[in-house]
């Protein structure tokens, strides 16, 4: 069973200028020694903007290219949200891009109505597990996180969730402890990558960025420190836990339907 090395990078984000933001996570991941995955904030380009208009971009244009060079200039997956402009409509959009080209996008499926996203960005409706490395991976978006059908591992179909956010300290204590229910209630590792700073809106971000085993104990904390941290992931251990403790084979089962 191959292991999986994660780096989880936890910033302040200028506000709204996306040249800035990639010039400096350009420079911090230059700093990461060898790892599999790196993981951005939600929206890191911008840090979290309705104005979507001025800012979103076509698929394929600047950051779909920066992230394809920094992926294969590092030889690890780069994977953050951003704002991008699809089809006529604007969308929160997570890019995971591996060192080979070859990538896939989820987006956010919650939008978070209290600062009118859902006016704005189009929900996604389909959920994304990517194979890499001999592991599952599923990645979500800040707001998801709230909602634990979505998030649901259903035939341990996922063996790492991952969580981007632009998550306020006004609600730091749902983050803290939705994160760990996650990945106790799924049998998964879970990373939780969020911002730091003050954005334009005069919002501020605590972090607390973690990376918690299958049991939700903690493997990384990131508190409100500037920081970029990385950690190893055993797939052995996870597999010898689901064998000695199967709850997963008395879940309850369900159908998703969408309004």
């Amino acid at each position: 069973m191959q292991d999986l090395i994660v780096s989880l990078v936890q910033t302040p984000l200028f506000w709204e200028d996306p040249v800035a933001n990639r010039a400096m996570l350009e420079e911090k991941i230059a700093g990461i020694n060898k790892t599999d995955v790196i993981i951005l904030p939600e929206m890191f380009t911008t840090s979290f903007t309705n104005d979507a208009a001025q800012f979103a971009e076509p698929m394929n244009l600047n950051t779909f290219k920066w992230m394809k060079q920094l992926s294969a200039q590092t030889g690890a997956c780069i994977v953050g949200s951003y704002c991008v402009k699809a089809d006529g409509n604007f969308y929160n959009r997570l890019l995971w891009m591996q060192p080979d080209g070859i990538f896939y996008t989820y987006d956010k499926r919650h939008s978070f109505r209290m600062s009118d996203e859902h006016k704005v960005y189009t929900s996604g409706n389909k959920q994304l597990v990517v194979e890499y490395k001999g592991w599952k991976i599923a990645p979500f978006i800040c707001y998801d996180l709230r909602f634990p059908v979505w998030s649901r591992n259903t035939e341990n179909k996922y063996d790492l969730a991952i969580y981007v956010a632009n998550w306020p300290s006004a609600r730091a204590h749902a983050w803290q402890r939705l994160l760990p229910a996650r990945a106790i209630e799924n049998i998964v590792y879970v990373a939780g990558v969020n911002r730091i700073g003050t954005d334009g809106l005069q919002l501020d971000y605590a972090g607390d960025s973690v990376l918690l085993d299958f049991k939700g104990v903690p493997m990384i904390e990131l508190h409100s420190q500037e920081k970029i941290e990385t950690a190893t992931l055993s797939k052995q251990a996870l597999l010898d836990f689901r064998e000695s403790f199967p709850a997963y084979l008395d879940a309850d089962g369900f159908e998703l339907r969408f309004k």
